[in-house]
């Protein structure tokens, strides 16, 4: 079996109508409404902040993709207002069972002009020890499972990643206009 153990990769951008310099994505983040989360995809559950044992932030989101069921555990390894970096070891539920996936999950910014911002939202997922004994006790192939991944994955990437955009602008905005007072 091959030592690359990549799952899926997606990479979407989305465009933003403010300055750069009002973007804070770290802030955006971990103060998300449950709410506003639920509204940037279908497939969104909840989603909350917590903290590691040791004390780190951490974003829980709870979504579907595919057929599967995510529990992210996001830990912040970077959190800029233009870059943050998340890592989970996230629980994956379906009807064959329950295992865990290691999920990156990096959202970042870049200035196009004065009042324009690229926002890129880039997911990739790799199977864990305890997954590679899930899909060998079920009969599936690493491949499989990453083809299948790599679809669910996409899709739901195609979806989130404009109203995440659209979100994280409107955030921009409103604290913008509520430092102006």
């Amino acid at each position: 079996m091959t030592s690359d153990r990549s799952l899926s990769n997606s990479t979407v951008t989305a465009i933003m109508h403010v300055p750069l310099e009002k973007v804070n994505i770290a802030d955006w983040l971990l103060t998300l409404p449950d709410a506003e989360y639920q509204r940037c995809s279908h497939a969104h559950i909840a989603a909350g902040t917590s903290t590691t044992d040791d004390g780190r932030i951490m974003s829980i989101n709870v979504e579907t993709i595919g057929d599967a069921l995510i529990v992210q555990h996001y830990v912040a390894e970077v959190k800029e207002p233009a870059l943050c970096r998340m890592v989970s070891i996230s629980d994956a539920i379906n009807k064959k069972g329950r295992t865990k996936v290691k999920v990156e999950w990096t959202l970042s910014a870049r200035r196009i002009d004065d009042q324009t911002t690229e926002y890129t939202n880039y997911i990739h997922a790799s199977a864990t020890d305890e997954f590679m004994v899930f899909i060998q006790e079920h009969g599936i192939t690493l491949e499989q499972a990453a083809a299948a991944r790599q679809i669910a994955s996409d899709a739901h990437n195609r979806e989130e990643t404009p109203n995440f955009a659209a979100s994280i602008e409107r955030y921009a905005l409103k604290q913008s206009a509520e430092g102006s007072h």
